[in-house]
């Protein structure tokens, strides 16, 4: 059973910076893409970022090109999720997800942090 484990999150002011980790286990990490989402109360869940499984290509929602950066870490399972210059619309529960090669869908999801972003 693949299980994935966000960490990171919390409470950062305007302008301030994150980041953001998750682990993964129970499966071959390199047999997996990974990807970030977030949901604002009120709003739908959005796309935020994904990794394919080797770390090769990388995709960005257009509100956040340019102030995260998402990687990995084979060595450590992880996925990382570089915030900066965090503005108060980032501020929402985060999920990492995980998406099996020739699929479109992500089938693992993690329990979502909180990132509360002060203005």
């Amino acid at each position: 059973q693949v299980q994935l484990v966000e960490s990171g999150g919390g409470l950062v002011q305007t302008g301030g910076s994150l980041r953001l980790s998750c682990k993964v286990s129970g499966g071959t990490f390199s047999s997996y893409a990974i990807g970030w989402f977030r949901q604002a109360p009120g709003k739908e869940r959005e796309f935020v970022v994904s990794i394919t499984r080797f770390g090769g290509v990388t995709s960005y929602a257009d509100s956040v090109k340019g102030r995260f950066t998402i990687s990995r870490d084979s060595a450590k399972n992880t996925v990382y999720l570089q915030m900066g210059s965090l503005k108060p619309e980032d501020t929402a529960v985060y999920y990492c997800a995980a998406r099996t090669v020739g699929s479109s869908d992500y089938a693992y999801w993690g329990q979502g942090m909180q990132v509360t972003v002060s203005s």
